[in-house]
C-alpha cells in the first residue's frame, strides 16, 4: 500500500512529537516461526534483556534513523547495555535495601513474638479454685454440705 507524501509527512510529524514521551507498554502481536522467535529469545538473554526490551530498542533504532540521530545508521548497542546496566544496578540496590529493611522487621517480630510468649505462658504453683456443686461436701472439711456450710450468701 502506498502513502502520499502528505499522509507520510502527517506521520512523521506524529512520531517527532512522540519520541520524547516517557516510556510504556504496548501489547503487539508479531507475526514469526516459532524458530525465529526462540532465536530471539536466545539473542536477547545473551544481551542480558528481555524480549521486549530488545524489540523497543530496534524500535528506537529505526525511528532514530528516520531522524538521523543514529551514528552512520548503526545501532549504538554497547550505550543501550550501559543504560540499562545503569538501570539494573539502581534496581539492584533499591532492593538490597529493601531486603536489609524487611529483615530488621523480621527480627523485630521475632523479638515480639519471643517476648508475647514469655508474657503469656501461665505460671507455675498457681492456684486455681475447682467449682464445688451445691449439693457436694463442702472443701474446709466439714463434712457438710457445702449449700449448708460457705455457700449460703451473707
Amino acid at each position: 500500500m502506498a502513502l502520499d507524501r502528505g499522509t507520510l509527512a502527517r506521520v512523521d510529524r506524529r512520531v517527532f512529537v512522540e519520541l520524547d514521551h516517557s516510556g510504556g507498554v504496548q501489547a503487539v502481536k508479531v507475526p514469526m516461526s516459532d524458530a525465529v522467535w526462540s532465536t530471539w529469545r536466545r539473542y536477547s538473554e545473551a544481551l542480558g534483556l528481555t524480549m521486549g526490551q530488545a524489540i523497543a530498542g530496534l524500535i528506537d533504532h529505526e525511528l532514530a534513523t528516520v531522524v538521523g540521530e543514529t551514528r552512520d545508521g548503526v545501532f549504538d548497542l554497547q550505550s543501550s547495555l550501559d543504560e540499562w546496566t545503569i538501570r539494573l544496578d539502581v534496581r539492584e540496590r533499591e532492593l538490597d535495601d529493601r531486603e536489609s529493611r524487611l529483615r530488621r522487621a523480621e527480627d523485630l517480630l521475632r523479638e515480639r513474638e519471643a517476648w508475647l510468649r514469655q508474657r503469656s505462658t501461665p505460671i507455675s504453683g498457681a492456684v486455681t479454685e475447682a467449682s464445688v456443686g451445691r449439693n457436694e461436701p463442702c472443701p474446709c472439711g466439714s463434712g457438710v454440705k457445702y449449700k449448708r456450710c460457705h455457700g449460703q450468701p451473707t
